[in-house]
């Protein structure tokens, strides 16, 4: 085979796998991304919820608010029980984020993997954490915590 049949087969392959990896709407271009993807149901008028997603998008998130009517069902069927309850919760790579968790702790969590952990999670609306901040505030102490398979806690995180 010449030379120029050489080239132009390779070439043709070569514009064959480009076109398969980077058209819109393959999945295999979804391998080529960085952005991590993130679910969050809330209520309908909840601004910090949306404030908190503001803070995700900041790193390689990507953000879908799904406004729910019983947002307490979403939290049951991922494993939030009622005292780890917050305004929102988020799926994140298949891991439960419950509240106002740091995108550095959600981060860490997709770097570490650690088995039998669904999530994390911080409980309630603690002044100052992400979505939270309120200017003339002092910002509240608290705890990020790591949420098991069985519902124990750890303290994965304190701020």
């Amino acid at each position: 085979m010449s030379n120029n049949k050489i080239l132009i087969i390779g070439l043709l392959v070569t514009a064959g796998v480009a076109a398969f990896l980077f058209w819109p709407g393959n999945s295999s271009s979804n391998l080529l991304s960085d952005k991590k993807e993130v679910v969050m149901y809330k209520n309908q008028g909840c601004q910090c919820c949306t404030y908190w997603g503001d803070h995700m998008k900041e790193g390689d998130f990507t953000v879908e608010e799904v406004p729910v009517p019983v947002l307490m069902q979403v939290k049951r069927d991922n494993g939030i029980s009622q005292e780890l309850a917050s305004c929102h919760t988020a799926i994140v790579d298949g891991y439960v984020v419950e509240g106002h968790v740091p995108r550095q702790e959600v981060e860490r969590l997709l770097s570490e993997r650690p088995e039998g952990v669904i999530g994390l999670a911080v409980p309630g609306m603690p002044i100052g954490s992400p979505g939270m901040e309120t200017p003339g505030r002092t910002p509240d102490n608290y705890d990020v915590l790591l949420v098991r398979e069985d519902g124990s806690t750890s303290v994965y995180a304190s701020y």
